[in-house]
């Protein structure tokens, strides 16, 4: 097995791999024959202990009939018929040994018959059968582990789950210890040193874990929805498998209904668009006449979605030319983000992209929620697992989707172009916004981007937010400091975001929480 997960994933050798795929089905077959024939020799052993003790017995009491003649009165007919009827049983026993033998070899025929493909590994990757349901998991993986600044190594280990907990035990160890705690985590499938059928879990504060590598496409999906079930908290509930059932029935039937995503009556956070003339005659249209569009009316049918932001390629123009050459990280420090150093508001957030479509409309907030059944329902039917982690800025000019690695923007939302925005009101940490942006052609584009977030997505909508309102008010002295007065402020004063509960807005400095920190 060490051999056959060392197949590299990009170089494929096709005779090595049916070599050491022929090896490990083979090493398999001997294992299970070597298992049969024991078992066999266990069953004949404890049959010949039962017969051990009987036959002396029964050959030493008839030698004592035959010896004492003269004392057979002694022995009345009841004596007679105990010793028949442990004849019997000896010989019932050794009928049923027989039978034992004759089952075990046709068992071994039967072994013998069946085709390679059961002990050959990922033998179903075309199609395999994936329990997306569980809430417990248990088998080998490989874990990899730095051996110096640079170099790696692999290491085949036990792993199960037990409660919200990733547990591993070594070889020799009579008990397995904590890994890694998965409330809240996350995982995904990631390329690692060219091998195949890997997947990362990252903490709930965004810092990478541990890396994994699954024997086959099979037992990698299925630890990855695992992990994800027990992420949840699922296994907490009364019932964790129905439980599990519906939700992966919900995101692979995409069932639930555009209804299921609409505002609650007295949402914390309100409709982001300023200029939407809903909002602005609410008072006079009754609610309960509001007609909710046709997933047709906001999004076109077969619209291709983007699982990935792609790096815009003038971030490397620089670095091939022939003049001074640039940081290739970014910008230099003095002047990364100029307009951050200007922006009153300056928050950060620690977000996983998982998709982005063109919509036909941006005049309500239903096609952000229809945006969102579809990308999750696409990423569910298409196994696709792996998103892209960003640092998401908000401040009072633009949104900036920063890698947290190399400190390069991924991409930049004007703020005047961001027209919705708003979070699932089901998965708090799932938020999406709506950008119009200029073609080429002379029109304008609208595109649905769809994150889930560490933290929940209405302190986003309401960044974004405060962001439009200072944006529109800095022209205007007097409803800036009206505006500066209702908003606590960090010393440097910088707008904070509000919590749930009024009453820690009080004005001072507080400690953003694992998932936010003051950019």
């Amino acid at each position: 097995m060490a051999k056959y997960s060392r197949l590299p994933k990009k170089k494929e050798n096709e005779k090595v791999k049916t070599e050491v795929v022929k090896e490990v089905a083979a090493a398999r077959r001997k294992q299970h024959l070597s298992s049969l024939q024991y078992y066999c020799a266990l069953n004949a052993l404890q049959y010949r202990k039962r017969m051990a003790m009987m036959e002396p017995m029964l050959g030493f009491a008839h030698g004592q009939i035959n010896f004492f003649k003269k004392g057979a009165a002694m022995f009345s007919q009841n004596m007679d018929n105990f010793l028949s009827s442990v004849s019997d049983m000896v010989q019932s026993i050794q009928v049923e040994l027989e039978a034992e033998a004759e089952k075990m070899r046709v068992s071994q025929q039967e072994l013998l018959s069946v085709d390679e493909a059961v002990y050959t590994p990922d033998f179903d990757v075309a199609a395999p059968q994936i329990n997306r349901n569980l809430i417990q998991k248990a088998g080998y993986l490989n874990l990899r582990s730095k051996t110096g600044l640079v170099t790696t190594s692999w290491e085949r280990l036990y792993f199960f789950t037990q409660g919200g907990n990733l547990m591993c035990q070594p070889r020799g160890a009579v008990a397995g210890g904590l890994i890694q705690d998965l409330d809240n985590c996350s995982v995904m499938a990631v390329d690692c040193e060219d091998r195949r059928y890997c997947f990362q879990i990252t903490t709930p504060n965004g810092k990478s874990g541990i890396i994994l590598q699954a024997e086959s496409r099979k037992e990698n999906e299925e630890w990855i929805c695992a992990i994800n079930n027990i992420s949840r908290q699922i296994y907490l509930t009364d019932n964790p498998e129905a439980v599990a059932i519906k939700l992966n029935e919900t995101a692979l039937q995409a069932v639930t209904p555009i209804t299921g995503f609409r505002k609650k009556q007295e949402s914390p956070c309100p409709s982001p668009n300023l200029e939407n003339s809903e909002v602005k005659n609410d008072n006079t249209v009754p609610k309960a006449t509001v007609s909710v569009p046709e997933a047709e009316e906001l999004i076109a049918p077969g619209t291709p979605i983007q699982f990935d932001i792609v790096l815009p390629a003038t971030e490397f123009l620089d670095q091939n030319r022939g003049s001074r050459r640039t940081n290739p990280f970014g910008e230099t420090e003095d002047d990364a983000f100029p307009e951050a150093e200007d922006s009153l508001l300056q928050q950060m957030f620690i977000v996983r992209f998982l998709g982005s479509m063109a919509v036909k409309t941006d005049g309500t907030t239903e096609v952000i929620y229809e945006a969102m059944r579809q990308v999750l329902a696409a990423r569910a039917i298409h196994n696709i697992f792996r998103m892209t982690e960003s640092h998401l800025m908000v401040t009072s000019q633009m949104l900036r989707l920063i890698d947290p690695q190399t400190q390069v923007s991924r991409a930049n939302f004007d703020l005047t172009s961001v027209t919705q925005f708003a979070a699932h009101q089901e998965n708090k940490r799932l938020v999406g916004f709506v950008v119009r942006l200029p073609e080429s052609t002379g029109g304008e584009s609208l595109s649905t981007y769809v994150f889930e977030s560490n933290s929940e997505g209405e302190k986003i909508c309401y960044a974004i937010n405060l962001g439009k309102e200072i944006n529109e008010v800095q022209k205007d002295p007097e409803a800036l400091a009206q505006l500066m007065l209702s908003i606590p402020l960090t010393n440097d004063g910088k707008y904070v975001l509000l919590n749930d509960q009024p009453e820690d807005t009080d004005g001072s400095p507080r400690e953003n929480a694992g998932a936010e920190s003051e950019a």
